[in-house]
């Protein structure tokens, strides 16, 4: 069986401690898949056409790799990909709390599917998009916490 994992996750924008996350996890599957969440419950500041683009982009070179947009229940989708891992990562105990929580909802809804925790590197765990966003809309310069295909 091909151990696929889906990466869920906004990516409004994609930081530096996504890459970080991405780049250390990929060796532990067949293929991961980084799935770029429509939420209804949010407003991006970027288009999903381009958090696709930027993350395609940065991974061009890695064939296990794939980036696409979903939106609907995760474990849904991953049953649509035939996903029987969900990353996630944890910068703080407060992520682990709320990660955890849809963890074990996603378990119950779907058992057969195993959410994996990484944690970010030291160096990136105080980067945040949304603090990267609100750097961006004050006139900042958030080049340092982003990837370098990340225009805005």
């Amino acid at each position: 069986m091909e151990r696929i994992c889906l990466f869920p996750g906004t990516f409004d924008p994609i930081t530096l401690g996504h890459v970080d996350v991405i780049e250390r996890a990929v060796s532990l599957f067949d293929k991961l898949v980084i799935g770029v969440g429509m939420n209804a419950s949010k407003q991006p500041m970027f288009t999903v056409e381009q958090r696709t683009g930027w993350i395609k982009d940065i991974f061009k070179n890695d064939p296990r790799i794939e980036v696409t947009g979903y939106e609907g229940l995760t474990v849904d989708y991953c049953k649509q990909i035939n996903a029987h891992f969900i990353l996630r990562g944890i910068r703080y105990i407060s992520d682990f709390e709320y990660e955890k929580a849809i963890a074990d909802m996603n378990r119950m809804l779907v058992p057969d599917i195993e959410t994996i925790f990484l944690t970010c590197s030291p160096l990136y765990s105080t980067i945040s998009s949304t603090l990267v966003r609100d750097v961006i809309r004050n006139g900042g310069n958030a080049a340092m916490f982003l990837p370098k295909e990340v225009k805005y």
